[in-house]
């Protein structure tokens, strides 16, 4: 997977899947740059502190970085167990902020990899919903869709329904800007620290039982290379798609093999 040279933004780098994939970017070649709230322990080029939830603080550390990029990661995300409220301003309302922020200075044929969930395999249930928040245009109108539209189940499902939505909707757009791709990556449970708080949100048992079936977890050296590959030169064509990454289970349920999760 050839990146090298390439600039890559990595957001969540500091822990998890945006960890390992920033060390898989930078052990190809890439140059690296962290937004997290944390700094990482990974060998970037430069970290910059950001706070998803917060629209400012995403400008504010837009605005200390220089030169234009050739990826953005979106990685980070937190679990369920917070406030709904804030889980939908970081998981997609901050994702979506970054993401359009940076469009005009992403380098031609450049790359946004979302890191979505097969938490959200239920997006074509709420479409319609889904697509009018798509057409929301800032952060502040996004947030009061959200609260004039209360949603059934767990935040955490609801705001990576709407990351799908929005990768796969916005391919045709960003291809006409310089020929940008935005692609994501859905993964399944990963062994990361946040992993105790998506069996609270989710229910013990029903990871477990996901577990059972594919005798593990993932772990997150397994999911980075998904973000890498879509990063990377070869993925050029690649574009408004989701990549399930999480050995089988969906495939199990899509099939009819076992029954939906309850999550």
């Amino acid at each position: 997977m050839n990146v090298q040279g390439l600039r890559c933004l990595v957001t969540g780098a500091a822990s998890g899947i945006g960890d390992s994939a920033a060390r898989q970017l930078t052990d190809r070649g890439a140059i690296v740059i962290s937004l997290d709230r944390n700094k990482p322990t990974a060998d970037v080029a430069e970290h910059v502190e950001i706070d998803l939830a917060d629209p400012a603080s995403i400008d504010s550390a837009l605005a200390r970085l220089d030169g234009t990029f050739d990826v953005l990661a979106n990685v980070a995300g937190i679990p369920g167990t917070a406030p709904a409220e804030m889980v939908f301003r970081v998981n997609f309302l901050g994702l979506r902020h970054l993401t359009e922020s940076l469009f005009e200075r992403l380098n031609q044929g450049g790359s946004i990899v979302n890191v979505s969930s097969t938490a959200g395999f239920q997006w074509a249930l709420r479409l319609d919903a889904l697509r009018e928040l798509i057409a929301t245009e800032t952060f502040d109108e996004g947030l009061q869709w959200f609260r004039d539209h209360p949603q059934q189940g767990n935040a955490y499902n609801f705001a990576k329904e709407a990351v799908t939505v929005y990768t796969m909707a916005m391919g045709g757009a960003v291809r006409e800007m310089g020929e940008l791709r935005i692609n994501a990556v859905l993964p399944g449970p990963v062994e990361t620290p946040i992993l105790a708080d998506f069996e609270a949100s989710m229910g013990k048992e029903t990871l477990d039982g996901v577990k059972a079936f594919l005798g593990r977890h993932a772990i997150p050296a397994e999911i980075a290379p998904v973000v890498v590959f879509l990063a990377s030169r070869e993925s050029r064509w690649i574009n408004g798609a989701t990549i399930i990454a999480d050995g089988g289970i969906s495939g199990a349920v899509l099939s009819g093999l076992v029954p939906p999760p309850q999550i």
